[in-house]
């Protein structure tokens, strides 16, 4: 029903900035909880950021608070997340997701639709 399509990944060095788009296709009258989640190979998919359905509210992980910002353009079925400040820590292959709901939530479980992931790699 709902198609997610990231864009804006790539290779940054430390302290570089970059801004990840998930275009929204499909049934997108409606507006859906956003998420950004990010995973290395090794590691557990991790819960990065996440914007309730107007906008008002936003969520983040520890580690990216004050460096990495999400917002959505409900006219153009859009969210974002402006990364700043890139760490190496920060390399992942980085997912949207949208949620049916109301509730903001930060659990990969609870989301609906995932976007094909795009790579973000920060070199020291």
């Amino acid at each position: 029903q709902v198609q997610l399509v990231e864009s804006g990944g790539g290779s940054v060095q430390a302290g570089g900035s970059l801004r990840l788009s998930c275009a929204a296709s499909g049934r997108t009258g409606s507006m859906y909880v956003m998420g950004w989640f990010r995973q290395t190979p090794g590691k557990e998919r991790e819960f990065v950021a996440a914007i309730n359905r107007s906008g008002g509210s936003t969520y983040y992980l520890d580690s990216v608070k004050g460096r990495f910002t999400i917002s959505r353009d409900n006219a153009k079925n859009t969210v974002y997340l402006q990364m700043n400040s890139l760490k190496p820590e920060d390399t992942a292959v980085y997912n949207c997701a949208a949620r049916e709901g109301v509730i903001v939530m930060k659990t990969e479980t609870t989301y609906d639709y995932w976007g094909q992931g795009t790579q973000v790699t920060v070199s020291s």
